[in-house]
């Protein structure tokens, strides 16, 4: 009998786990990532499905339907909830005012998705989802202000102020890609320009590079036989362009580095907060440049904002949205 005892109370602990779980969705425009997450942050189970963005909302709706339903309904029951952070501006009864990757615009996707799972829903921002996962499970644990930048395509951001996931009136709050660090400067795919995300984000810094191959074609040849043609150019081709020490390269994201600082400094002065967690794809491949940052952020900013400010990279990875919805839906938020 003794022998057995570990395998029930590794039994019982399973069933805890499944008990206290909460459904996680991280919608973009590429793919649907789908989860099953404990109470510590752990994903039980994982399944990924094609977006297909060019579809209408409601099919892709439809394909979260069914996704949950097949494979988690006979083992979580009703009552247990499902969060959803999606690609989009959405507003505090969950509507996604603007998800542009995606074509939305005003969808009701919690009720929609609430009707037809028959389960609490909750939905917002995809980066305040993942600021919410690093909050809680990754490197923003125990800290109560706290900023999430994550760069990636674009530039976006989640605020903990207080020791609450600050959303703001109408639920846009975070949007710290477009703060201005350069009056009158580049477009941005906002109203605006000169924002941070037309500098420091993946589809600015690839514009950015193809504009300097133009420029100094000789300079640039390297970088442009990386990616074959101008089209296909990447933030991705940077990176590895920088690796390798290729002189355009290392201008481009030099400069990237230091428009970041500038964001980074407006945060800290604006915002005061105990740390700042990096992440996005784009920063992934640039980690080295993480105490750069922090060091010139010191250097730049209020003395006594900066004095208490800690700027680490993000700790869950691509995994962050997933664990972040479903931790903020078992809130109760």
């Amino acid at each position: 009998m003794r022998r057995r005892a570990p395998a029930r109370r590794g039994l019982a602990d399973a069933h805890a786990r499944w008990a206290g779980a909460a459904l996680g969705v991280d919608l973009g425009a590429t793919k649907i990532a789908l989860g099953v997450v404990d109470r510590s942050g752990t994903i039980l189970e994982t399944t990924r499905v094609p977006t297909r963005a060019e579809r209408p909302a409601d099919r892709i709706i439809e394909d979260i339907v069914t996704c949950v339903e097949e494979r988690w309904a006979d083992r979580l029951p009703r009552s247990r909830p499902l969060g959803v952070g999606v690609a989009g501006q959405v507003n505090p009864v969950g509507t996604v005012l603007f998800g542009p990757n995606l074509h939305w615009h005003d969808v009701p996707l919690r009720a929609r998705l609430s009707r037809a799972l028959r389960r609490p829903v909750t939905v917002l921002n995809d980066v305040q989802a993942a600021a919410y996962g690093e909050w809680k499970h990754g490197a923003g644990r125990g800290c109560d202000e706290l900023v999430c930048l994550f760069i990636g395509t674009g530039v976006g951001g989640g605020i903990v102020a207080g020791g609450r996931l600050h959303t703001g009136v109408t639920g846009t709050a975070g949007e710290l890609g477009h703060l201005t660090v350069e009056r009158q400067g580049r477009q941005c795919r906002c109203p605006n320009s000169g924002c941070l995300e037309a500098y420091a984000g993946g589809w600015a810094i690839a514009e950015r590079a193809r504009e300097a191959i133009r420029a100094s074609p000789a300079l640039g040849a390297k970088l442009l036989a990386r990616s074959g043609d101008l089209a296909s150019l990447t933030s991705r081709t940077v990176e590895e362009a920088y690796r390798a020490r290729d002189p355009m390269a290392r201008g481009l994201v030099e400069e990237t580095m230091s428009y970041l600082v500038c964001g980074l400094v407006s945060i800290v002065n604006g915002l005061n907060p105990e740390r700042i967690v990096l992440g996005g794809g784009v920063l992934e491949g640039f980690r080295s440049q993480v105490p750069f940052l922090e060091r010139e952020v010191r250097a730049r900013a209020l003395p006594a904002a900066a004095a208490g400010v800690r700027i680490v990279p993000a700790a869950l990875g691509s995994e962050s949205g997933l664990v972040g919805s479903a931790t903020y839906a078992a809130a109760g938020r």
